[in-house]
Formats: C-alpha cells, sequence, structure tokens
C-alpha cells in the first residue's frame, strides 16, 4: 500500500481522512481493484445528513453497481463533481478522488475504524 498515514478505513472498504470537522471520504485501493473499470459515480446530495453505515453514493463499474456507506455521521457539505465526468479517477487516485465530504459533530467517530496496518491485516483475511 502506498502512504496511507492519517486515513481511516471501515470494513466496507471506504476511506476517512480529516480535516478539523470535515470528513473526506472514499473507496479504498482494494475496493477500486474489486469493482475493475469505474464507469459511473452517484454523488450524494448536498445539505444531506447522514448516519454511520447510511448509503454516501453509488460506484458502477464494468463489473457491478456498489454502495457506498459513509463510516461516519455528518452532513453532506462538497461532493466531487469531477467524478461525474471523469469517474476513472477513482481507479487511478484512489485515495485522492474523494467522493464527498462531509462536516462531523463527532470526528472522535474515526477512532472506531481500521487504521492503514488493521486495515491491510483485514484485506488480507478476506
Amino acid at each position: 500500500m502506498s502512504d496511507l498515514k492519517g486515513l481511516r478505513f471501515s470494513k466496507d472498504h471506504e476511506w476517512v481522512r480529516l480535516d478539523g470537522n470535515r470528513a473526506f471520504i472514499g473507496i479504498s485501493d482494494h475496493a477500486q481493484h474489486s469493482l475493475g473499470d469505474i464507469v459511473f459515480v452517484e454523488l450524494p446530495m448536498l445539505g444531506s445528513v447522514l448516519n454511520a453505515s447510511d448509503v454516501l453514493g453509488v460506484v458502477e463499474s464494468v463489473k457491478a453497481a456498489s454502495d457506498v456507506y459513509t463510516p461516519i455521521a455528518g452532513k453532506v457539505v462538497q461532493v466531487n463533481e469531477a467524478l461525474v465526468d471523469h469517474p476513472e479517477q477513482i481507479n487511478e487516485q484512489p485515495y485522492e478522488s474523494w467522493i464527498a465530504v462531509l462536516e462531523t459533530e463527532d470526528a472522535s467517530a474515526v477512532e472506531a475504524l481500521m487504521d492503514e496496518t488493521e486495515y491491510e491485516a483485514f484485506c488480507q483475511e478476506e
């Protein structure tokens, strides 16, 4: 894996990067490899309030469509519009190609997620 310091991971293969009370969320390199070539990304609505484990959006590949779940609760304050025209960015740069940014009231919730070492071990067990 590349340098993933500061990222936290869910068992559903989403990643979270905190910047203050803002949580950038995307899918992991493992997830994009499993999906194959991504051809469409459905982004969440701005202003949506989501609980942890709610559907954040959908990623479609040549193989399948897969829901993306939010690992933490928050309000959608930004979406990555570039993915609408260039969904393949998730394949090319999964840790730079966030799907949405949530403003969270409980940034400590990310501590319950896996760090990169725990996530790597989790992926090897699957």
